[in-house]
């Protein structure tokens, strides 16, 4: 008969050594297993980067933060074309330049919100994040008559906690999946290359209303959307409507 005290002894070096193996293969199964990393993924707060469309609909989207030099050209150009974008202005810049916000929505065109003075959303608490938010809604608000439902944060920086902030306010948060760089002093046929190799059905672009050469980069890149197919809407337009996921690149798509 075995005496199964002497032979848990003689092993008990091998015992350890296969329970480390195990255990070192339940860790490496869990990281990697598509299940568990697909729901810690949806767990993330994200804004929205793009929006996963059919047809051929794209949105156009400035900053405005500082200066506006272009503002009124922008504006021209948009009506030329008879199509309308997206402004996310910054609070203090509609204090600066309320006669542009004005003209802006009067054209057509979507004033969104971009906070109140471009803070660093990741270093202010929740309280401070929605008190933000909520200024800069207000003096849009006043000035245009309409309220924000889109928020863009500045720098484009965010984490969990400021998305779970923004959307308490009952404004959604918007990236973009397509960056123009015209705020780097592009050239305009550099801006209009980068933007039509990337964009696609859904997608975002970002544009800046005081960057360089932009002006002299939108009509060309208008005309070859238009002529590829495209229709320009207003972002608040091309997001889906009803229930929706967010996927792990910032995706909307219909449930």
């Amino acid at each position: 008969m075995i005496d199964l005290r002497k032979f848990l002894t003689k092993y008990k070096k091998v015992l350890s050594g296969l329970g480390l193996v195990l255990a070192v293969v339940l860790i490496f199964w869990t990281v990697n297993n598509p299940a568990i990393v697909g729901a810690s993924a949806t767990q993330r707060q994200l804004p929205i980067y793009c929006v996963q469309r059919e047809d051929k609909v794209v949105s156009l989207s400035f900053d405005a933060a500082w200066g506006n030099e272009d503002t009124q050209q922008l504006i021209d150009i948009l009506n030329k074309y008879g199509i309308h974008a997206t402004f996310f202005v910054v609070g203090d810049w509609v204090d600066k330049y309320p006669e542009s916000v004005k003209a802006l929505a009067d054209a057509g065109n979507e004033v969104m919100n971009h906070s109140s003075n471009h803070a660093h959303f990741s270093k202010l608490s929740e309280d401070e994040i929605v008190a933000d938010v909520t200024a800069c809604n207000q003096k849009i608000a006043a000035v245009t008559g309409v309220t924000p439902t889109l928020f863009r944060c500045p720098y484009g920086e965010y984490d969990d906690h400021v998305i779970k902030a923004v959307s308490s306010t009952g404004t959604t948060a918007i990236q973009w999946d397509v960056d123009s760089l015209d705020w780097k002093g592009l050239s305009a046929k550099d801006i209009q290359s980068r933007v039509l190799k990337n964009v696609q059905p859904g997608s975002i672009v970002l544009f800046h209303n005081a960057a360089e050469n932009t002006p002299e980069a939108l009509p060309g890149i208008i005309e070859s959307l238009l002529a590829d197919g495209y229709t320009i809407v207003p972002i608040s337009q091309l997001l889906l409507t009803g229930e929706y996921t967010i996927d792990h690149t910032g995706r909307q798509c219909p449930k």
